[in-house]
């Protein structure tokens, strides 16, 4: 028996809003497959068929989200999800021109591979990556009026599977 402990899967990280919850699509056209809930007060567009298919993808799965603890409790529970890890975000603002969620995205992950879905990262958010985290990362715009789509799935599968730890796993 082997003292190294097996690879571990990447991490991905899920976004509630734009990505789980189409919030920008059309007020009275709720998105085929979701469910209309209230959340907290909140109009929330959900697919129940995401947490199953979040599960199949092989990651370990992360909320990145503003919705911190309160994802566990009445996001995932919709989704069919078990509780998950959560990022916290600190109080301190990022650098000039950086999504707010970047640095600690990048802290979080401390080298691991990682995909992260979410409606507002962009290129300075890819650059920072590029330059701060030492692992691979793939990082998913989700559009937030359409959610996750069949595309996205397949695009998060396919970039796990290329990695090269992946033959291991």
């Amino acid at each position: 028996m082997s003292d190294t402990a097996p690879p571990s899967r990447p991490l991905l990280f899920l976004d509630v809003d734009g990505p789980l919850n189409p919030f920008a699509a059309k007020a009275h056209r709720r998105p085929a497959g979701y469910t209309t809930n209230r959340v907290l007060g909140l109009r929330v567009w959900l697919n129940p068929s995401h947490g199953p298919r979040l599960l199949d993808l092989p990651y370990d799965l992360v909320w990145a989200t503003t919705w911190e603890h309160e994802a566990n409790a009445e996001i995932g529970p919709v989704l069919g999800l078990p509780e998950l890890p959560v990022v916290s975000w600190p109080d301190t603002a990022p650098p000039s021109g950086l999504y707010f969620k970047t640095p600690t995205i990048v802290e979080y992950a401390a080298g691991r591979p990682f995909a992260w879905v979410d409606d507002d990262h962009g290129r300075r958010d890819r650059e920072y990556v590029a330059d701060f985290h030492d692992g691979p990362a793939l990082l998913r715009h989700v559009h937030p009026a359409k959610g996750l789509c069949a595309a996205d799935f397949g695009a998060l599968a396919a970039w796990a599977a290329a990695l090269p730890e992946a033959a291991a796993r």
